[in-house]
């Protein structure tokens, strides 16, 4: 095998043992907002049609930023929706992208993204991002039209039923008929989607109600304690998990995507530093912890860090915080981490034990969890002293040292996709920057070779792997953070499925950054081909960037979208492409990166098997074994 070069910058010396204290990362926190915080008091009692009661209801719930597609069943609403003064709307080009813009606007804010659609096609259109808000827990509410009641369940024209076809996908949904029923439809749709665990919710008005008369009526308060756990952590649960993490020998906290959603990194901070354990982030967690901090091994899982998965598979404890221990991170859940004890953290008690059998159980939010647990790990440590982690330390720093990210040579003399995505992150500000990425090697590399230091800096699409993602998700994350740079990582394959809005990004001066890493391929799904079907590349060449041919040609795309359009075909011009796209902020720019197709994601975790048998690079796995007898 050729030599790995281009190593990232060696990991600080880890804590021996734990506990040096530290300071609570700075940066955005993405707290969930009170949603309906400051409604208007005079609006209540007045005259208003069910339409002009949408708008009104939106503005109360505390709602700015909009973004939607009119059609026939949502007209209604679409003309007192021009006469506001407290919405933003962006117009986009598919009604997918603005539920992928209403998500990413919710990740980088922690606020509730909205989108709007009208029935049938434009409804179902929204399908797959709500069911990608619903994996990832992302809160969001999406308004729909539906045809007059009168119409319902005639196949009218543009009649589909989206609240049966989303009750799967959504965290509540709702039907209404009835206009006065509007303003507590969507009080209690902000108030779902943002209480417990976040998620996305539907409310579907039928055109007759938009355009009914009603007398306006906010809720004075929102009483769904079925959609609120209101749990707070068990003081013994509690004791007993600082008591184990207080005389483990080998811990680890495994801390998943539920830590950025309450917005809890500060007490994960307290949690690391006091416990002196190691830290895993998922992909859904990445900027949690800081990739800075002397104690966190980077992400776990199928294409996770040599170190991060190691650690769980030899752990003595895993503490999991508002993960789920999904099958990317467990591999063959059976030889998943066999000599753990589990401690499991989340607000969500549907997930504790729900894949893997726990020793316990805490139920609560996790700013709740961390308030506990870290004055009752001192008091273990007060009870049973500090624990002796050198051992396992020097273990961990052997593993992240021989087994360090890094990439080889391309062979046919392209452009290495992971030294372009490496550039792209070192050329950036970690305090102001935020990055977004489609579905597949791109996402894998920008998640191994950027450096997160924030949370809420890192948007992508976890649980559904939704090709498309990234584009409308940096205009919702831009929309919402418009002080923040915002860089989309995309893949020639997922770029072209939602690029369109780059048009609507264009007209509204969203001024994000797309970085394209062309590799003409649908590059994961060629991974699988070389390495699963003797590569046998059955329908993943693009002809995007390999060739005399490109189809199409995506910098006269970007121009034809009102977008500046760059290319860089050699190392040599990585870094001044970077920054030539840094300096324009009046329009949104387009990078076309033409890189190796041969380039893999290493290390690597085969499907359905054990994370024993993870491969550092193509044939070569750690040798654990030796390491053991040693």
């Amino acid at each position: 095998m050729a030599q790995v070069k281009a190593k990232p910058t060696a990991p600080p010396t880890s804590p021996r043992p734990a506990g040096s204290g530290g300071v609570a990362p700075t940066g955005p926190v993405g707290a969930l907002p009170t949603p309906y915080a400051d409604p208007d008091p005079e609006l209540n009692g007045r005259q208003m049609t069910g339409a002009e009661a949408i708008i009104r209801s939106l503005e109360n719930a505390g709602a700015t930023d909009v973004f939607g597609l009119p059609g026939g069943a949502i007209l209604p609403t679409y003309d007192p929706l021009m006469d506001s003064t407290k919405l933003r709307h962006i117009l986009v080009r598919h009604e997918q992208g603005s539920g992928h813009a209403a998500q990413g606007y919710a990740h980088a804010t922690g606020k509730v993204g909205v989108c709007i659609a009208t029935s049938g096609p434009g409804a179902t259109n929204l399908v797959t991002a709500i069911a990608d808000a619903n994996m990832d827990s992302i809160p969001m509410v999406a308004i729909t039209g539906q045809v007059g009641a009168a119409l319902i369940g005639t196949d009218a024209f543009q009649e589909a039923d989206i609240v049966g076809i989303t009750a799967p996908i959504t965290k509540h949904n709702v039907l209404v008929k009835d206009p006065a029923e509007i303003p507590r439809a969507i009080a209690e749709a902000f108030y779902i989607a943002s209480h417990g665990r976040p998620g996305p919710v539907l409310v579907d008005v039928a055109k007759s109600a938009q355009q009914a008369m009603t007398e306006f009526q906010w809720p004075e308060r929102i009483d769904l304690p079925g959609f609120n756990s209101g749990a707070k952590p068990h003081a013994k649960t509690v004791q007993e998990a600082a008591r184990l993490l207080a005389t483990a020998r080998r811990p680890v906290l495994y801390v998943g995507g539920g830590v950025i959603r309450s917005g809890a990194s500060a007490g994960l901070r307290k949690l690391t530093d006091l416990s002196g354990a190691a830290v895993v982030t998922t992909l859904m967690a990445r900027g949690a912890l800081p990739d800075s901090h002397p104690q966190h091994l980077g992400m776990p899982g199928m294409h996770g860090t040599v170190a991060a998965v190691a650690a769980l598979q030899k752990a003595d404890l895993i503490v999991a915080l508002g993960a789920r221990f999904d099958d990317r991170v467990t591999g063959k859940l059976s030889s998943f981490a066999p000599h753990a004890a589990i401690v499991h953290a989340d607000i969500d008690p549907a997930e504790i034990g729900k894949n893997r059998a726990v020793d316990v159980p805490i139920v609560g939010d996790l700013k709740d969890v961390f308030n506990e647990l870290v004055p009752a790990l001192a008091q273990e440590h007060e009870r049973h002293g500090k624990p002796d982690l050198e051992a396992w330390w020097q273990q961990l720093d052997d593993w992240r040292t021989t087994y360090a990210l890094g990439y080889q040579e391309t062979a046919d003399g392209l452009s290495n996709p992971q030294y372009v995505i490496q550039r792209l992150g070192e050329l950036n500000d970690p305090d102001t920057t935020i990055y977004t990425s489609g579905v597949g090697q791109h996402q894998m590399w920008a998640s191994q070779f950027i450096k997160y230091e924030h949370p809420n800096t890192w948007i992508n699409s976890g649980g559904l792997g939704t090709m498309g993602f990234s584009v409308p998700a940096a205009m919702g994350a831009q929309v919402g953070a418009p002080d923040k740079q915002v860089w989309a990582i995309d893949g020639d394959g997922c770029f072209q499925m939602t690029n369109q809005e780059l048009v609507t990004c264009a007209l509204n001066n969203i001024p994000i950054k797309v970085a394209i890493v062309n590799n003409s391929s649908l590059g994961m799904v060629r991974q699988w081909q070389t390495l699963f079907y003797e590569s046998r590349y059955s329908n993943t060449d693009l002809h995007t960037g390999h060739g005399t041919i490109r189809v199409p040609d995506f910098v006269k795309l970007a121009e034809a979208m009102g977008c500046v359009g760059l290319r860089c075909e050699s190392d040599a011009d990585v870094d001044a492409t970077i920054k030539r796209a840094n300096e324009i902020n009046d329009r949104p720019v387009v990078v076309d990166f033409t890189v190796s197709r041969d380039a893999m994601v290493w290390p690597m975790v085969a499907a359905g098997v054990s994370n024993d048998e993870i491969q550092y690079a193509r044939g070569v796995a750690p040798a654990w074994e030796r390491e053991e007898n040693a």
